[in-house]
């Protein structure tokens, strides 16, 4: 028997980040949520994992918490395999004891970037960091536990809270006079805050199916559950996201004197961590499995500046 969405219980790691904090106000209508800090839910713990899991006895996991210090990984892989793919193991086994859905969120840096097109998500993969390993190793322990659930890859996450790259050049462009930013590099940024209600979307479809068919959750997950891409619509290089987020700013602020922008190589800006060329997402099986499609980056970036300008 299926059980009423407004009723189910929700673990939500990650609470603190970007995509956690804004999953909290998106998931909210759906259901009890349960958000544990991280000196309660240790993620390179495996036994507290399994402990918090079993006593809250969700109905949902969904897992926004992730080492994405990408350069950091490289001298600290240890801890980023720990939370972004022994973690996310972990709370896979348990949704799949529990009979719960699991959402997860992936990267495109499981790409080398060397496609001259939009990746899908059948490509064959090929991370350049230990970040982009990790990432891969977790969507990969996920897929393989027989758990429900529903991994989506996503890239160049920001909104209008938490460490990202708009709020940092909001910031520089008002310290300096000019920025060099790189130029050379293609993907979609990515409104944490669409992320998660994209997320509720996807639950209430999952729901939707439990309660028409009267069937348990990974029954009704079947034709479900896999890996999805969803990235903002459109594309952009770090330069060209800098660009647009620095002109509108002004357009609000015209009264500020704000840095001027310039578009040099990756190799003009090394970083400990490789990132790929290319790391555009297909996103047409989102859209032909949930009916969603992305907003484009332009018109979300506008949303969140209207956030931050409020």
């Amino acid at each position: 028997m299926a059980e009423s969405t407004k009723n189910c219980r929700i673990l939500v790691t990650g609470e603190c980040g970007q995509v956690g904090e804004a999953l909290r106000r998106t998931l909210a209508p759906l259901g009890e949520i349960y958000a544990p800090t991280l000196d309660v839910l240790d993620l390179t713990d495996t036994d507290s994992i399994r402990k918090i899991v079993r006593e809250f006895h969700p109905r949902w996991i969904v897992n926004a918490a992730a080492h994405t210090a990408v350069d950091k990984a490289e001298s600290e892989p240890d801890l980023a395999f720990a939370i972004n793919a022994t973690a996310p193991k972990v709370l896979a086994e348990e949704a799949r004891s529990l009979g719960a859905g699991m959402v997860h969120y992936s990267t495109d840096y499981v790409f080398n970037g060397a496609k001259k097109t939009l990746y899908v998500e059948s490509d064959a993969t090929g991370p350049l960091n230990v970040y982009g390993r990790s990432k891969l190793a977790g969507e990969q322990a996920i897929a393989a536990s027989g758990a429900a659930y529903l991994t989506f890859r996503t890239s160049w996450v920001y909104g209008a809270t938490g460490n990202n790259f708009v709020r940092s050049m909001l910031r520089l462009a008002a310290e300096r006079e000019h920025l060099r930013i790189v130029g050379d590099q293609y993907g979609a940024p990515t409104w944490s805050f669409e992320l998660a209600q994209l997320t509720a979307h996807a639950i209430a479809h999952a729901e939707q199916l439990a309660a028409q068919s009267n069937c348990s959750l990974p029954e009704a997950m079947l034709p479900l559950s896999g890996l999805y891409q969803a990235t903002g619509a459109g594309e952009t290089t770090w330069y060209g996201f800098a660009a647009q987020t620095i002109s509108e700013w002004q357009k609000r602020k015209p009264e500020l004197k704000l840095a001027t922008v310039e578009a040099i190589t990756t190799a003009e800006y090394p970083t400990a961590a490789k990132r790929p060329v290319n790391s555009l997402l297909d996103c047409s099986k989102l859209a032909a499995t949930f009916g969603w499609h992305m907003m484009d980056w332009k018109s979300s970036l506008v949303r969140v500046l209207d956030e931050l300008d409020a």
